[in-house]
């Protein structure tokens, strides 16, 4: 087993974990904050807007049965990459789309893919590419968040469907219960 990582942010942290939690191979999933400029921000503060964050999910995954491409091709299926920091009702560059790479395999692997999603969706992709970098985790209770909290109306509406698209559109890539 080789454990890969990658840093992606698509809007609402919550959603991107819901999803990758239930994917074979994922390893591990932890919400967070990158790519800003302020040590340890809390949530308050990347809501504001004003730490530069966007919210994240870390994705650790075995690369033996899951590659670095099946990881964007489920990401780039559940967000919209072409509003500019927005994803639905969720406004603020907080929400920006972005895969903030660990390495140069990496970079170049994502720079395809986004070629590609670029090309179907006519030049409109707006998912920001660069280096991980300041990285903090996110507070214990947005860990599992929609596991813990189904029925809350921000899971309820949001959270649920993109679930529920995830998993017909990759029924074969769920993981096993």
């Amino acid at each position: 087993m080789a454990i890969d990582t990658i840093t992606l942010a698509g809007g609402c942290f919550w959603c991107l974990e819901a999803v990758y939690e239930r994917v074979d191979g994922v390893d591990a999933v932890e919400s967070g904050y990158s790519n800003g400029h302020v040590r340890q921000p809390s949530y308050q503060q990347v809501c504001a807007g004003d730490t530069g964050h966007a919210e994240v999910v870390k994705v650790q995954f075995d690369d033996t049965k899951l590659t670095l491409r099946d990881v964007l091709e489920i990401f780039f299926s559940i967000h919209d990459p072409t509003t500019l920091n927005r994803q639905g009702n969720d406004l603020g560059s907080q929400y920006r789309s972005a895969i903030y790479y660990h390495d140069d395999a990496q970079l170049g692997e994502a720079q395809a893919v986004i070629d590609e999603v670029n090309a179907e969706l006519k030049g409109r992709v707006v998912t920001e590419l660069k280096p991980v970098d300041n990285y903090w985790r996110a507070e214990e209770y947005h860990q599992h968040y929609f596991e813990r909290n189904p029925n809350q109306g921000y899971c309820a509406m949001v959270v649920g469907p993109k679930v529920a698209k995830f998993r017909k559109t990759f029924a074969s890539r769920l993981r096993k219960a």
